[in-house]
């Protein structure tokens, strides 16, 4: 496990643990989405809008897509500019509403720049698997949030 903390401004700070999270699924239904999640030792739902669903399941089948869509052109726009996504993070639960920071890291010559993003988890979520990066939650979210049985 590794450690960040939210500072009062909401960023992430370097003492709050983390746990890592594994994609499980994506269930889609005409008016919603929902992205299931896993941590070792529960797992859990998050819903958002049809089209992230859509984006996920054209992602995840390797299915040939006439143009881009957003989260692909978000991919180039980092690409071309030397972006890497380094982390995704969901930090707090509202309600029902996650939020969610994407880290993102660029070197220019010997500088290593970072920068944060508040961002909605199903975005970071596309982005993530679309990168290939780590994906986590807070200690505090993954005790907060209603576990699934399957």
């Amino acid at each position: 496990m590794e450690k960040l903390l939210l500072d009062k401004k909401g960023y992430m700070d370097e003492n709050q643990e983390i746990i890592s999270l594994k994609f499980e699924k994506v269930m889609q239904a005409r008016s919603y989405t929902v992205i299931v999640l896993a941590a070792d030792e529960k797992k859990f739902a998050i819903y958002t809008e049809p089209g992230c669903g859509k984006s996920l399941q054209i992602y995840l089948t390797g299915t040939t897509k006439a143009r881009p869509y957003t989260h692909d052109l978000m991919q180039m726009i980092f690409r071309g500019f030397d972006i890497r996504i380094k982390q995704v993070v969901i930090n707090d639960l509202q309600d029902t509403i996650y939020f969610a920071r994407l880290f993102l890291e660029q070197q220019i010559g010997d500088v290593l720049h970072i920068v944060e993003i508040d961002a909605r988890p199903s975005d970071c979520i596309n982005l993530a698997l679309l990168s290939h990066a780590p994906l986590y939650c807070t200690k505090k979210v993954l005790e907060r949030v209603v576990p699934i049985e399957e």
